[in-house]
C-alpha cells in the first residue's frame, strides 16, 4: 500500500530490471528513543521478510542516505531512483542531499505515498484552516482515493542478493537513548497494525463519533504509531472504514475529518511554513498576542524536569504526561490541555513550544510528525493536540483575550471535568511512587 513503491516496480517492470529497496537507518533522529528507533526495525523486519517472498532485494543501509546511498546506487548501477515525501525539514534535506550527488544519469522521482491527495497537488499553498482546504482535499479524492494495484512477485531477480542484515548492528550502530523504553501495548509491523485496523472497524468505530473526546472510553482507532511509521496506509485504513458508513455515518465522517482533511493540513502547513516548529511560523495575530501577554505574571513555573516526571500540582496533567511517558501515546483530547498549561506554566511561548515540542517527540510512538508540531484534535489514526495549534493557535481563530494566553483558546480543569470523568482518568495514571 505505498505508491511509491508501486511506481518503482512499474518502472522495474517496464524496463524490465530488477528491483531494489533500500532503508537508510540515521544513528539518530530529533528527540527518537529506542522505543521509536525499537518500533520502526521490528516493522522493517517484516518488511524484509515479504521482500524475499516478493524476489525483491532489500538493503538496510547504515548512515545518512547523503553518505551511503549515491554510493550504493553506482556500485550496483541502478538505473532509476524512487522516494517517498516528508514535509519536514530533515527528510527533505536528505533528498535534497542525495539529489546533488547522484550520477547525471540517473533520474530521481519523488512519490507523495505519505498523504492521499499529493502534498503539492492538494494546495499550491500554506492554507489557513481547515475550511480552506477542505473543499480542496475532498474535491479531489474521486481521483486519488482508490483501491491499491497489487505488488507482485518481481520476475527479474538481482543478479548479487541483497547481504543478509545484520540486526544486531543495527542496533549497536544507534546514538539513542535507551532510558525511554518500548511499550508491550503496540507491536510493530503491517500484520499488527492491520489487527488495529480490525478491532477499531468492529468494536470502536461505533463510538468514534460520540465518544472519541472522552479520555477514559475505547473509542479511537489507536492507529497512530503504525501510521506515523509508515506500517500501515492512512489510505488503506479510509477505504476500511469508508465501507462502514451506512450503519455509522457520524463516526466515519468524523474519522474521514481528521484521518484525512486535519491530517492533511498539518502536512500542507509544515511543506510551505519553514517555521513550523516555532512561534514564528504562527499567524500574526497569535505572534502579537501572545507577545503582548508574554510578560504576564504566570500562576506556576515548572522547570522541564518537573513537567517530564509529571509532578505539578495539577493531577489531571500529570495523569496526561504519565500516560505518554509510560504508553508512548496520550489521549488527543488530553493533549491539548497538556500543551495549553505548558503555556500558562513556563516563562514564555517559546520556552513552552520548545518543551511541548521535545516531550511529545521523545515519548510520543507518534511524535516527530506533522501532527505533532500543528495538527489538531484526536485520533484519525493520531492521537494530538498539535503544540502550535494549542499554544499558538494555528488553524484555530482568536478567542476572547485573558491573562498569558492573550487570543490564543484557553482550557482549564473545571472544563475538563465537565466533559468526562477527570477523577477516573487521574486515579488510572497516578503516580507509583
Amino acid at each position: 500500500d505505498n505508491w511509491a513503491f508501486l511506481y518503482a516496480q512499474r518502472l522495474a517492470l517496464k524496463q524490465e530490471l530488477p528491483l531494489h529497496i533500500c532503508f537508510c537507518l540515521v544513528p539518530k533522529f530529533l528527540e527518537a528513543a529506542i522505543r521509536h528507533y525499537g518500533f520502526m526495525l521490528r516493522g522493517l523486519q517484516e518488511v524484509a521478510e515479504e521482500c524475499a517472498e516478493l524476489n525483491i532485494s532489500f538493503h538496510l543501509l547504515l548512515g545518512y542516505p547523503k553518505d551511503v546511498l549515491p554510493a550504493f546506487v553506482v556500485e550496483l548501477g541502478v538505473g532509476g531512483l524512487v522516494t517517498d515525501f516528508s514535509p519536514l525539514r530533515l527528510p527533505r534535506q536528505w533528498v535534497e542531499d542525495v539529489r546533488e550527488q547522484l550520477p547525471e544519469d540517473v533520474p530521481f522521482a519523488q512519490v507523495d505515498a505519505h498523504n492521499i491527495v499529493p502534498c503539492w497537488v492538494a494546495s499550491p499553498k500554506q492554507e489557513y484552516s481547515a475550511r480552506t482546504i477542505r473543499g480542496k482535499i475532498h474535491a479531489q479524492l474521486p481521483e486519488f482515493l482508490t483501491e491499491f494495484p497489487p505488488v507482485v512477485r518481481h520476475p527479474y531477480p538481482p543478479s548479487c542478493p541483497a547481504e543478509p542484515i545484520a540486526w544486531e548492528a543495527c542496533y549497536s550502530s544507534l546514538q539513542v537513548d535507551h532510558t525511554v523504553k518500548e511499550v508491550d501495548w503496540a507491536t510493530p509491523g503491517t500484520a499488527a497494525g492491520l489487527a488495529v485496523l480490525k478491532s477499531f472497524i468492529t468494536e470502536r468505530l461505533k463510538s468514534f463519533g460520540s465518544h472519541r473526546n472522552d479520555p477514559n472510553k475505547a473509542a479511537l482507532s489507536n492507529l497512530s504509531p503504525w501510521f506515523h511509521f509508515g506500517q500501515v496506509s492512512t489510505q488503506r485504513v479510509i477505504l476500511e472504514v469508508q465501507k462502514h458508513r451506512r450503519k455509522y455515518k457520524e463516526s466515519v465522517d468524523a474519522f474521514v475529518e481528521e484521518a484525512v482533511v486535519r491530517r492533511e493540513l498539518a502536512e500542507n502547513f509544515c511543506y510551505y511554513n519553514e517555521n513550523y516548529d516555532s512561534v514564528q511560523g504562527a499567524y500574526d495575530w497569535a505572534q502579537t498576542t501572545l507577545k503582548l501577554h508574554a510578560k504576564d505574571k504566570r500562576p506556576y513555573i515548572y522547570s522541564l524536569q518537573e513537567l517530564e516526571q509529571g509532578t505539578t500540582h495539577d493531577p489531571l496533567w500529570n495523569a496526561a504526561q504519565l500516560q505518554m511517558v509510560r504508553e508512548g501515546k496520550m489521549h488527543g483530547f488530553l493533549r491539548m490541555y497538556w500543551a495549553k498549561k505548558i503555556l500558562e506554566w513556563t516563562r514564555s511561548p517559546e520556552e513552552a513550544l520548545k518543551f511541548a515540542i521535545y516531550l511529545n517527540d521523545r515519548y510520543e510512538l507518534d511524535g516527530r510528525d506533522p501532527n505533532g508540531y500543528v495538527g489538531k484534535l484526536q485520533d484519525g489514526g493520531r492521537g494530538w493536540g498539535g503544540c502550535l495549534w494549542s499554544i499558538c493557535g494555528i488553524h484555530d481563530q482568536g478567542w476572547a483575550e485573558r491573562a498569558i494566553f492573550g487570543k490564543i483558546r484557553y482550557m482549564n480543569y473545571a472544563g475538563c471535568k465537565r466533559k468526562f470523568d477527570v477523577d477516573q482518568f487521574e486515579r488510572r495514571y497516578a503516580p507509583t511512587h
